[in-house]
C-alpha cells in the first residue's frame, strides 16, 4: 500500500517524504519572491493577536518586511543568485520559527486592543500589496502561475483526509501549440461538456454520502480539492500542483497546513495526460485513480506503481472489438488511430487478434495526436476511406478526434460502418436523430443508475459550487419538464427553458465510474483504519450482452471477397492478404457444408457428396443385377447358347449311330456338350446379388466345368492322333484304342483342377465384399476372390490345357479327311486362347460390375467358340447334307 494511505491509516499530517515546511529533494526548488511572499502570508498564523503586545507584533512585521524587501532586490539571472535566493528562503523560515517562539513567551503577560489589531491588519495588507507589485520579469528559471482569465477557481472542502480531484468539465484548445522556446500561449477557446458536470457532482455526492455514513470511516471526515484541468497538459500540471501544495497560489514542494493529508488523486484525464500525471504523482508517492483511462501502457504496475482505475484496461476493449467483428463476420476492415504510444500499442493488439480470428486489415492510417486533426490529415483519411473496399472502419482515438472527423464527408459515406472507442460523450455529441448513430458502434463501460446521486442533483443548492454562465444555464435546464423526474428541479414558472441534451443523459457519462472511484478509495482507507477487517463493497452494474441492440435488420457485409458458399473452398490469391481469395468447387469425393471453408472434407466411407457437394448422401449400392439392361442381355445370351447347346446335344443323341457321330468319338462329344452347357449355366451365377454361396460357386464351377471341356477336347485330339497312328502296319497303339484312354484323360485332367479348387476353398475362399473405392459415389457388392494366387492358378491351368490341345491339334491338322476334326479343334482352340488372352488386360482395367460382365463375356465367347467350331459343321452335315453322313463317303474322302 502506498505511503500516503499508510500515513492516513496512522492519522499523521505528513506529506509523503517531508514534514510541514520542509523542502522535498525532488523536484528542484525554483520559486519567485512573489510566490514566497504569498506562501508566507498563507502559512500557519505568524502571530496570535489576542496574546501579544503591539510592540512585539510591530517588531515581527518589520523583520518580515526586511526579509521580503531583500527578496525583491534579488536578480535571478545566474546560478549564484538563485542559490542566494534559496539561502534567504531558508532564513525566512527560520525567522518565522523564532518569531513564533518569542510571541509565545510574550503571550502570557499581554493582550491586544481592537486598535492594535487594526494597525496590525493594515501593516499586513501594506506588506502584501508591496510584495505583489514587485517587478520579477528578469527571472529566467521560474515556474510561474501565468494568469488565464477563463480559468475557474477550484472547489475545496476541509477534512481529516483530503481527496484530490482533476475532473475535466471544460476543454481548452489553444490556437498555437507550445514551442518550448517561448512562454505558452493561452490564446484559444474553451468549450464546456455538459455531461462532464455530472462527474463533478458525482464526486461531491459520494464524499457527502461517505461523511454521513456511520459505517464507512465513522471517525474521519473526507475533504477534497477539485480542479478542472481543461484537458490541457499545462493547465493539468498547474491544477495538480495546487492539489499537492493545497493552495491556489502554489509553491512547489511546500504545502500549507490547512487540511488533512492527501489520500489520492481521482482523475478523468485523457490517456496521455493521465500518463504524465502518473510521473508527477509518483514523486509525491500519491495514488492516482482514473475513472476513464484504460491505457494499456499503464497496466505495467512496476512502471506505474501508484496508478489505479475503476474501468477495464483497453486490452478488454480490443478483445471486444475482435469479438464484434467475428460476430458479424466482418473480415475486411480498416483502422484509423492517433500516433500516440497507447493507440499504436492497441492497434498492434487489434491486428494480432483480427488476423488470429481469420480477418484481414486493408489499411492502417495514423495521424498526429495534437489538439486537433489538421485539415491535411482529414483530407488524407477521407481519400483512403473513399478508395477502400472495406465497409467497416475502426476509429481508435478519443471523442474529440471523432467529432472532427464526423464533420467530413467520409463519415457520411453510404455503406460504411464506424466502430469508435471514445464513448464518454457519444450521446451528447450525437443525438438520437443524427445519422451517426445509425452507422456507428461505440464501446462503453457498464453503467448503473445511482438513486442517491439523482436525489443529490435534484435537491442540492447550486450556490454551494463555483458558478459561471455555463453552470447557471446547466442548473436552469434541469427545470425543464422533459427532464427525468428523478432529477427534475422545482423552479420559478417565469423561467424560460432551453432544453439541452444533458438533461436526460445523467446515466450515460462517467459519473458512475467517478462514484465508484470515490467509494473504492474510501473502502481502502477504511480497511487501513480497521486493519483490513470487514468487507469492501463497490457499486457494480449488471453485466449486459455486447450486442443487445443493433441498428440493422440484416448486418452489412465487409469482406475483401464474397463468401464461398457450401460446396466451395477458398483459394488464396497470390501476393494478396489471406482474406482476398477465389472460390473453387470442392474436388470430386469431397464436400463443404460451411461458408468460407479453407479445405473440403471427405464423406464417411459409406457416403458420397451430393451434386452441389455441400452434404453427404448414402452411396448407391450396385451390382450386376438381372433387372438392369446389361444383366438382362447377358442372361438372354446365356439362355440362348444353352438352348443351342441342348439342341446340338439332342441332334447328336438322335443321330448317335450315324457315321459322322461315331467317327468323332461319340462319348467325348457327349461329355464336351454337357460340360459346355454347364459353362453357359455357371455364367448365370455371376449375375445377381453376391452371396456367400454364389461367390464360392462362381469361380469353382467355372474352373471345373471349363477344365472338363478342355480335357474333353484334349482327349479328342489325342484320340485322333492315336487313331491315325494305329492304322499303320505293325502299330502297337491299336490296343490302346477305345474309350478307356479318352475317359482317363478327361478324368485325370479334371481331377487336378478339382484339387486346386478344394485347396482354394479351404485356404482363402471367395466372399462377398462391399467395395467402396471402386466407383465414385457407389458401393459395389462383389465377390472378393479371397486368394488372387489361387484364382490365377485356376486360370493358368485352363490355359495350360488349352495350349496342349492347340499344339496337338495343330500338328494333326493334315491328317486324312476322315479324321479331319483336328482342323476344327485347332480353330476352336485358337479362338479360345484369343478370348482369354484378351480377357486378362480387359478384366484388370475395368471396375465395378463391368469386371463381372467381362468375365461372363469371356466364358460365353470361349464356350460358344468351342461349340460352334467343333459341332456346327457336323450338325450341318447331319441336317443339311445327309448324303455325306455315310461311311462310304467318309471312306472315299479318306
Amino acid at each position: 500500500m502506498p505511503d500516503t494511505l499508510l500515513g492516513l491509516a496512522q492519522g499523521t499530517q505528513r506529506m509523503p517524504g517531508t514534514t510541514v515546511g520542509e523542502t522535498v529533494e525532488e523536484p528542484p526548488l525554483t520559486t519567485t519572491q512573489e510566490e514566497i511572499t504569498s506562501c508566507v502570508l498563507a502559512m500557519q498564523p505568524l502571530v496570535k493577536p489576542q496574546e501579544v503586545s503591539l510592540e512585539t507584533i510591530w517588531t515581527a512585521l518589520e523583520s518580515l518586511h526586511k526579509v521580503c524587501t531583500s527578496f525583491i532586490t534579488v536578480s535571478l539571472n545566474n546560478a549564484t543568485q538563485i542559490n542566494s535566493l534559496k539561502t534567504q528562503t531558508e532564513g525566512l523560515l527560520r525567522k518565522q520559527t523564532d518569531l513564533e517562539g518569542q510571541i509565545g513567551k510574550i503571550s502570557q503577560h499581554q493582550a491586544l486592543t481592537s486598535g492594535d489589531r487594526l494597525l496590525i491588519h493594515r501593516k499586513l495588507e501594506n506588506l502584501e500589496n508591496q510584495s505583489r507589485n514587485l517587478n520579477t520579469a528578469d527571472c529566467q528559471c521560474t515556474l510561474r502561475n501565468y494568469p488565464w482569465k477563463q480559468q475557474q477557481p477550484g472547489f475545496h472542502k476541509d477534512g481529516d483526509i483530503v481527496i484530490g480531484g482533476l475532473l475535466p468539465v471544460k476543454n481548452f484548445y489553444p490556437y498555437l501549440e507550445p514551442t518550448f522556446t517561448t512562454l505558452p500561449s493561452f490564446e484559444g477557446y474553451s468549450g464546456a461538456v455538459p455531461m462532464n458536470y455530472y462527474n463533478f457532482l458525482a464526486f461531491v455526492s459520494a464524499v457527502n454520502e461517505i461523511n454521513n455514513s456511520s459505517e464507512l470511516l465513522p471517525n474521519l471526515t473526507l475533504g477534497f480539492h477539485i480542479y478542472d484541468p481543461y484537458t490541457n497538459l499545462f493547465l493539468m500540471y498547474r491544477a495538480a500542483m495546487k492539489i499537492f501544495s493545497r493552495m491556489d497560489t502554489w509553491i512547489p514542494n511546500y504545502r500549507c497546513k490547512t487540511s488533512g493529508p492527501l489520500a489520492a488523486i481521482i482523475e478523468g484525464l485523457p490517456t496521455e495526460q493521465s500518463s504524465q500525471l502518473s510521473s508527477l504523482a509518483s514523486l509525491y508517492r500519491s495514488p492516482q485513480i482514473s475513472y476513464i483511462s484504460g491505457n494499456l501502457i499503464m497496466s505495467n504496475t512496476v512502471k506505474f506503481p501508484y496508478f489505479y482505475r475503476t474501468v477495464p484496461s483497453e486490452l478488454h476493449l480490443c478483445a471486444g472489438i475482435v469479438k464484434l467483428l467475428k460476430h458479424f463476420g466482418w473480415t475486411w476492415v480498416g483502422i484509423i488511430a492517433s500516433d500516440e504510444e497507447n493507440s499504436l500499442r492497441a492497434v498492434q493488439i487489434l491486428r494480432e487478434g483480427i488476423e488470429k480470428s481469420g480477418g484481414c486489415i486493408e489499411f492502417i492510417e495514423t495521424f498526429s495526436h495534437s489538439s486537433f486533426i489538421v485539415l491535411q490529415d482529414v483530407v488524407i483519411i477521407s481519400k483512403i476511406i473513399h478508395a477502400s473496399s472495406t465497409k467497416v472502419i475502426i476509429f481508435y482515438c478519443n471523442t474529440d478526434y471523432t467529432e472532427v472527423l464526423k464533420q467530413s464527408k467520409s463519415w457520411q459515406e453510404t455503406g460504411k460502418i464506424w466502430i469508435i472507442t471514445g464513448d464518454r460523450e457519444f450521446v451528447s455529441h450525437y443525438p438520437s436523430d443524427d445519422g451517426v448513430t445509425k452507422n456507428t458502434l461505440a464501446f462503453t463501460v457498464v453503467k448503473k443508475t445511482i438513486l442517491s446521486f439523482h436525489r443529490f442533483v435534484q435537491d442540492v443548492n447550486p450556490a454551494l459550487f463555483p458558478n459561471d454562465s455555463f453552470t447557471e444555464m446547466w442548473w436552469s435546464d434541469l427545470c425543464n419538464h422533459q427532464c427525468l423526474k428523478s432529477i427534475q428541479r422545482s423552479c420559478s414558472s417565469n423561467e424560460i427553458f432551453t432544453y439541452r441534451l444533458h438533461c436526460d443523459i445523467i446515466n450515460f457519462g462517467s459519473s458512475y465510474s467517478v462514484y465508484n472511484a470515490v467509494y473504492a478509495l474510501a473502502h481502502a482507507l477504511h480497511g487501513l483504519v480497521t486493519s483490513g477487517s470487514g468487507n469492501s463493497t463497490v457499486h457494480n452494474g449488471k453485466s449486459q450482452r455486447l450486442l443487445d441492440f443493433v441498428p440493422w435488420e440484416i448486418p452489412p457485409q465487409s469482406k475483401c471477397s464474397a463468401s464461398c458458399l457450401p460446396g466451395f473452398r477458398k483459394l488464396t490469391r497470390e501476393r494478396e492478404p489471406i482474406c482476398c481469395y477465389d472460390c473453387i468447387p470442392c474436388p470430386e469425393g469431397e464436400f463443404s457444408n460451411q461458408t468460407d471453408t479453407d479445405t473440403c472434407m471427405t464423406c464417411p466411407e459409406d457416403q458420397w457428396p451430393n451434386q452441389k457437394r455441400d452434404a453427404c448422401i448414402p452411396k448407391v449400392i450396385t451390382f450386376l443385377s438381372y433387372e438392369e439392361p446389361l444383366g438382362r442381355a447377358l442372361t438372354c445370351i446365356c439362355t440362348l447358347l444353352f438352348l443351342i447347346n441342348a439342341a446340338i446335344l439332342g441332334i447328336f443323341t438322335r443321330y448317335q449311330y450315324s457315321p459322322i457321330v461315331k467317327a468323332n468319338n461319340r462319348d467325348l462329344s457327349y461329355i464336351l456338350l454337357i460340360s459346355l452347357m454347364l459353362c453357359f449355366l455357371c455364367s448365370l451365377v455371376f449375375i445377381g446379388h453376391p452371396e456367400k454361396v454364389t461367390c464360392i460357386l462362381r469361380q469353382t464351377a467355372f474352373g471345373i466345368t471349363f477344365s472338363i471341356s478342355i480335357s474333353s477336347i484334349l482327349a479328342k485330339t489325342i484320340t485322333v492322333v492315336m487313331a491315325f497312328q494305329a492304322t499303320m502296319p505293325g502299330s502297337k497303339l491299336r490296343k490302346w484304342m477305345g474309350s478307356r484312354v479318352s475317359n482317363s484323360v478327361v478324368l485325370s485332367c479334371s481331377l487336378l483342377q478339382v484339387l486346386l479348387c478344394l485347396v482354394w476353398l479351404f485356404t482363402a475362399p471367395p466372399f462377398p465384399y462391399f467395395n467402396m473405392q471402386s466407383e465414385a459415389g457407389t458401393i459395389l457388392i462383389e465377390c472378393n476372390e479371397g486368394s488372387v494366387v489361387a484364382f490365377y492358378c485356376v486360370l493358368g491351368y485352363l490355359g495350360f490345357l488349352a495350349a496342349i490341345s492347340l499344339i496337338i491339334a495343330f500338328l494333326a491338322r493334315n491328317l486324312p479327311d476322315s479324321f479331319n476334326e483336328a482342323k476344327y479343334i485347332t480353330f476352336s482352340m485358337l479362338m479360345f486362347c484369343s478370348v482369354w488372352i484378351s480377357f486378362i488386360p480387359t478384366y484388370l482395367s475395368t471396375k465395378g460390375k463391368y469386371m463381372v460382365a467381362v468375365e461372363i463375356f469371356a466364358i460365353l465367347a470361349s464356350s460358344a467358340g468351342l461349340l460352334g467350331c467343333i459341332f456346327l459343321p457336323k450338325c450341318y452335315i447331319i441336317l443339311l447334307r445327309p448324303d455325306r453322313n455315310s461311311r462310304k463317303y467318309l471312306t472315299k474322302t479318306g
